[in-house]
């Protein structure tokens, strides 16, 4: 097997895929840093499609954020114009982060690095439907592919690497953490006052008793927006 393709770049992205997730620290040493950006820009869209697939099935199966079945479909489109998207300026960003601490590579050279991280997004996209340890889990493992690509890729030591990378996948983490807790009191909020709103329509409730369950709703938004 080896590092990104043997001449068909549609027919190698499960062997590299596969070599990513399985073998990350081998893909990268023997990854060709020039060839230009079309073979990764493919990369990153095929498993964009996946992770579309992906968060389409599980949507439709009741996990993560509620959306109707078009919607569903829909992501299987956004998420590989997302990623594609997102690869250009998360390589920009990544670039800068490793010129600083000592790569002497191109943006080309952290463009294909990024790009090939993709290989997880599947994965991570199935296993973020759990609150709070799937967003570990990802910045986990991202955090490792790009540890990796730097020690391999760009000559950077492998403590300086986990230093600078771990400490800003650390902050993006507890961001991430976060919104997701912000995220999952308002959706609680929200239903809690659909009930009540049920309530009111059927009469079971007295005015006072409905002014003191808005009273509590609009506390509890302010409570999550404070928690942000």
């Amino acid at each position: 097997m080896t590092a990104e393709t043997d001449g068909n770049i549609f027919s190698d992205i499960v062997p590299n895929a596969m070599m990513v997730v399985t073998r990350p620290v081998d893909f990268y040493r023997r990854m060709p840093k020039k060839g230009g950006f079309g073979a990764p820009l493919v990369f990153m869209i095929a498993l964009g499609v996946v992770s579309g697939l992906v968060k389409a099935v599980l949507a439709m199966l009741g996990f993560g954020v509620a959306m109707g079945v078009g919607m569903a479909l829909g992501s299987i489109i956004v998420m590989p114009i997302f990623i594609a998207v997102f690869g250009f300026i998360g390589a920009a960003v990544v670039f800068v982060v490793w010129k600083i601490i000592g790569s002497g590579e191109d943006y080309e050279t952290a463009y294909r690095c990024l790009a090939y991280s993709c290989a997880i997004t599947p994965i991570t996209t199935l296993v973020q439907v759990l609150p709070y340890l799937g967003i570990i889990v990802a910045m986990a493992w991202g955090t490792y592919l790009i540890v990796c690509a730097s020690t391999e890729v760009h000559g950077i030591p492998v403590r300086k690497a986990w230093l600078v990378f771990g400490i800003i996948a650390a902050i993006l983490a507890l961001m991430s953490l976060a919104v997701q807790r912000t995220g999952r009191m308002m959706r609680h909020s929200m239903s809690g006052l659909e009930h009540q709103m049920q309530q009111m329509n059927s009469g079971d409730m007295s005015p006072e008793e409905a002014g003191e369950m808005v009273g509590k709703f609009m506390k509890g938004l302010e409570k999550a927006q404070g928690n942000r």
